[in-house]
């Protein structure tokens, strides 16, 4: 925790966003978005055959007849809003979950309507379970034009994989791996947590070793954090999110960097090693973007809003309306600390994309420059030709210090609507 939060979090939330106190998302209707020339997709499949306790994403148990249920709701949402979206040039469509391939052929049913009332040419991207990749999975996939992959592998060690619960063993994953790898897809990036309970700095050294060696194009790696709503969080009874120490995540991430540097990797994000000329995989940085699927977001620059949690719920409330829970309005000084936080997130702050995104008469410098100056005395941030860029100091500390908003925000958002499926308000 960084001390006297009570006081500076609200300060620099004005500065940053023009507001101090708690954000609100309410039951109204959000407006419908419009075509656009840069536009992401988001499909959200929430089922997996086990759910892992610490995960904190939307998931339920998988079920024929439940799936059934959610594949013939998402079609019709995808239905209610091509008339609005035509006419876009869409950046990528994003599938993430649950397990997405936990029924592959009723997927790529999905992704055939969506191609079908949508026309959109771009990268498709999946998140994978090394459970559910097997070689006919894989290369139905591929046919289908998806080439971009995330493997959630999390660990290559079959102790602390039987630890966080999760359903595959090291050798499935490192087969998962290589069965992907051969095929050939454009970029393949695999996941690893660290600071699992147990797990010591040499485990992780040998997971990255693992996976960097596979010939992967990507790795990102993420610190288990405990969410109070999550199936851990409520077996430990904890009140608030929960972070490792920062000892721990700096001792891990200084040697992910420097050995990903060693072999060839640059940093990509500030928890993520990309290697030369492959295509970078990201899964939240669009910066708009619409979502299908229960609790999917959308992002359209004038409404932030996300889709009931419930599945039932979400398949009742279609064709006749869409299936959105919460929604609050966005303005553009909102919009443009969105467009920040992900920039940072990212590493660079680029001046002409800034502009392209808010205008030519809207500058970076003007909007921003005062607060990021101090950053830039700490040496936490540099000035560069293109706007800025993040130090290595910078991606641990500022990041940290955003981890500060987003997962309360998190925490509170998807807590609330985990409990029930249409909630009135929820206060970030």
């Amino acid at each position: 925790m960084i001390p006297g939060k009570v006081i500076w979090k609200p300060i620099i939330q004005k500065l940053i966003t023009g507001r101090a106190g708690r954000f609100c998302m309410a039951q109204r209707e959000p407006a419908w978005p419009t075509a656009g020339s840069d536009v992401g997709l988001y499909l959200h499949v929430p089922f997996c055959k086990k759910l892992c306790p610490y995960c904190p994403y939307n998931r339920v148990q998988y079920q024929e007849a439940l799936f059934d249920m959610y594949e013939c709701a998402v079609k019709q949402e995808i239905d209610l809003y091509e008339p609005h979206l035509r006419g876009s040039r869409f950046s990528s469509l994003y599938i993430g979950g649950g397990t997405p391939t936990v029924n592959w052929q009723g997927l790529l049913r999905i992704l055939k309507h969506l191609r079908e009332r949508l026309r959109h040419e771009c990268d498709i991207c999946i998140e994978l379970h090394p459970a559910n990749m097997e070689l006919d999975c894989l290369e139905a996939l591929k046919e289908s034009d998806v080439n971009l992959l995330s493997i959630g592998v999390e660990t290559t060690s079959d102790a602390l994989l039987q630890r966080i619960g999760r359903n595959h063993d090291g050798r499935m994953a490192i087969a998962a791996m290589q069965r992907a790898v051969q095929l050939g897809f454009k970029s393949i990036n695999v996941d690893l947590m660290f600071a699992l309970p147990g797990q010591t700095l040499e485990n992780w050294k040998a997971d990255v070793k693992t996976i960097v060696d596979l010939g992967v194009d990507q790795l990102s790696t993420y610190p288990l954090f405990t969410f109070p709503y999550s199936e851990l969080g409520q077996d430990q009874h904890v009140k608030k999110v929960t972070r490792p120490s920062h000892r721990q995540i700096r001792a891990m991430l200084e040697f992910t960097d420097a050995y990903c540097e060693e072999q060839g990797l640059h940093r990509c994000a500030v928890w993520s090693w990309l290697r030369p000329s492959k295509s970078k995989f990201s899964s939240i940085t669009r910066h708009h973007y619409v979502g299908f699927g229960p609790s999917a977001a959308s992002m359209t620059g004038r409404d932030f809003y996300v889709n009931t949690f419930d599945v039932k719920a979400y398949s009742e409330a279609l064709p006749a309306r869409r299936p959105v829970a919460v929604s609050m309005p966005v303005n553009q000084r909102l919009e443009m600390a969105y467009w920040l936080y992900w920039r940072i997130y990212e590493l660079k702050l680029q001046t002409e994309p800034f502009e392209r995104v808010f205008g030519s008469g809207t500058s970076l410098e003007k909007q921003f420059g005062r607060l990021l100056a101090p950053l830039v005395s700490a040496g936490l941030m540099a000035r560069t030709s293109e706007g800025y860029a993040v130090s290595k100091p910078g991606a641990y500390w500022i990041h940290r210090l955003q981890n500060e908003y987003s997962l309360n925000y998190i925490n509170r958002l998807w807590g609330a609507c985990r409990k029930e499926p249409w909630p009135e308000t929820v206060r970030l």
